[in-house]
């Protein structure tokens, strides 16, 4: 992880300020992390020290059940929070969070900023709006393996993953998430490369066209 410091640090927050979303200065203390692929930004069971708002990149969230098995639950993307359920509660079990590329993220200290930014009700309401998708996406999410076919949702899962063009997950990861047998899943994954939609490389697959599983992924996107 780089924090950035100095001029780096003044350009990036000069040219992707987030001041509008609070009601008073927070800039001065703000920090600019920078995770690469396979990084934890906050590790499962440990609070964080920052409420991080992700200016580029993606991530995952996991968490580990009693029987000791480590699940995939969703994704983080440009414009997401990190760390807003344990600003809002004292006592909550932190999930695992993961970079899946390259990620810069604000960085607001929570021991500076916490009782201005629960007094903030321009921030809240910002939050709110942040909280309802998140949990309308969460909800979309389990009707859609009842309501549509693996290819259309592995098609949205590689797009989610992808790094660079590169799609590297494991497929007990995938099988858990997608709630599929790993034998479908190999299937889909032939049938994408037969179709060229995908060129396998190692353990890895390459996307060769973009367009085609976009066209798949959009028909889960309600208009």
């Amino acid at each position: 992880m780089e924090v950035y410091k100095g001029e780096k640090k003044r350009l990036f927050l000069e040219n992707h300020s987030i001041a509008h979303l609070f009601s008073f200065p927070i800039e001065a203390f703000m920090e600019v992390h920078e995770y690469q692929r396979d990084e934890w930004i906050i590790k499962e069971g440990m609070r964080p020290d920052f409420l991080f708002y992700v200016l580029e990149g993606k991530a995952k969230i996991y968490v580990t059940h009693q029987n000791g098995k480590v699940s995939l639950i969703n994704f983080i993307n440009a414009n997401d929070y990190i760390g807003e359920m344990e600003l809002l509660n004292d006592v909550y079990y932190t999930k695992g969070i993961q970079a899946s590329t390259k990620t810069i993220c604000f960085a607001i200290p929570f021991h500076r900023y916490r009782p201005q930014l629960l007094d903030d009700a321009k921030f809240l309401r910002e939050l709110t709006k942040f909280l309802s998708v998140k949990a309308t996406l969460m909800a979309a999410k389990y009707s859609q393996s009842l309501a549509f076919p693996l290819e259309n949702r592995l098609a949205d899962f590689i797009l989610q993953t992808a790094d660079e063009g590169i799609y590297k997950e494991k497929h007990v990861t995938v099988c858990d998430y997608l709630g599929v047998s790993y034998r479908h899943l190999l299937h889909v994954l032939t049938q994408f490369c037969d179709k060229n939609y995908l060129q396998k490389d190692g353990r890895n697959y390459q996307i060769k066209q973009y367009h085609s599983l976009c066209e798949l992924a959009g028909v889960l996107k309600n208009k």
